[in-house]
């Protein structure tokens, strides 16, 4: 092997160089620097290239608008829209001259969706946010396919539980009595009937919506370590949505009970548990709904008003006694949130400012109400 003067590399080794020099390596590839590679190679060979997204047809950080006007980005619904309608519908207010008895301020928090513990839930507790004197507020809400416009006045409590069964371990070939898994078996039947009993529920009642009922799936199996050793632990995790009418402490005694009837060693713990549900009125007595509801009145918009299925940041901010509401003004719209393909028409969007520069400018002229300074 001999050396060579780095000036007169190949051409073919620069380019296999400078190839390598770009880090695809998990957990953080940069495929978006190979991908640019690759496209400027063939450009240069008059090559035609075509990037195949799975399950997306068009990148959801590129903000593609097709001809129809629908932008394609992960955040078009759940929420970037939300955040641009919100300053362009203050940027507009100002531009126009308006002032208000009350002031409005944006929050722009993170980490709501692994639970906020870092972000609202911690925000409302600093002298910050005090300082503020909040009287109501607005959070996210969902699209809605209809002509109708979705508003949300609570929302189910979520609660991550890890059940952990023990059992006597040994060699897979013999019956075991008294195994983690016949005891996991057990508690997992068992709310898994309850499962279908409130899917059932909500099936029989077409008045109900299904942030009305309880919800629970089995997100995670874990335990063993070989196919021929029967495990001494063994876990399942479970996502409960709890309905706010629901007795917290009661439901917390029924996952005891659960666990319980399937035997010794048997119990549960929570990853997140929420138990301070909190309802905003919607009846036209609470100054704020009517504010609210007034100004869609007024716009023409038909309000559908429901209990938010899974969780946002609201329900750390009703939890501190401040109102609040979820409302995304996203209505001919399909629901896609953390959905593949997720998109809004321009036109809703550009609606979207319409209605929250009508819905601000109601809030913000709520006059002084009992109680506060």
């Amino acid at each position: 092997m001999t050396t060579k003067d780095p000036e007169s590399e190949h051409p073919s080794v620069t380019l296999f160089r400078q190839y390598l020099r770009i880090c695809t390596v998990q957990p953080n590839p940069d495929y978006g620097g190979a991908i640019t590679f690759l496209e400027e190679r063939a450009r240069q060979l008059g090559l035609s290239c075509q990037k195949i997204e799975e399950h997306w047809h068009h990148d959801p950080f590129e903000a593609f608008k097709d001809s129809e006007g629908y932008i394609y980005a992960r955040g078009s619904q759940d929420m970037k829209s939300v955040s641009i309608q919100y300053l362009e519908a203050v940027r507009r207010l100002k531009s126009e001259g308006h002032r208000f008895p009350r002031t409005i301020h944006m929050t722009f928090v993170p980490d709501e969706e692994v639970g906020g513990h870092k972000g609202m839930e911690l925000f409302v507790k600093r002298p910050e946010f005090q300082a503020l004197r909040a009287g109501f507020a607005l959070d996210e809400g969902l699209a809605n396919p209809t002509d109708a416009f979705t508003v949300f006045y609570s929302e189910r409590s979520p609660w991550w539980v890890r059940v952990t069964s023990t059992g006597k371990p040994g060699h897979a070939s013999r019956f075991i009595e008294d195994t983690a898994a016949e005891k996991l078996h057990k508690v997992i039947s068992s709310i898994l009937a309850f499962r279908e009993k409130e899917r059932q529920r909500l099936q029989a009642n077409p008045h109900l919506k299904e942030g009305a009922v309880t919800s629970v799936n089995l997100t995670k199996l874990e335990g063993g370590v070989a196919y021929n050793v029967v495990p001494a632990t063994m876990s399942a995790s479970f996502d409960f949505r709890v309905a706010p009418d629901v007795d917290m402490k009661a439901f917390e005694k029924q996952l005891q009970r659960w666990c319980q009837e399937a035997g010794e060693g048997v119990t549960f713990e929570f990853a997140q548990k929420f138990t301070e549900p909190r309802m905003t009125p919607t009846d036209d007595s609470d100054p704020w709904w009517a504010a609210f509801s007034g100004a869609c009145k007024a716009m023409n918009l038909t309000l559908e008003p429901e209990i938010f299925p899974a969780a946002t940041d609201s329900r750390y901010i009703r939890a501190v006694g401040i109102p609040a509401l979820g409302f995304s003004p996203m209505n001919r719209t399909p629901v896609l949130l953390h959905d593949h393909n997720e998109r809004l028409h321009e036109d809703i969007f550009l609606r979207g400012v319409d209605i929250y520069t009508g819905l601000l400018s109601a809030l913000a002229s709520v006059p002084t109400l009992p109680g506060e300074s």
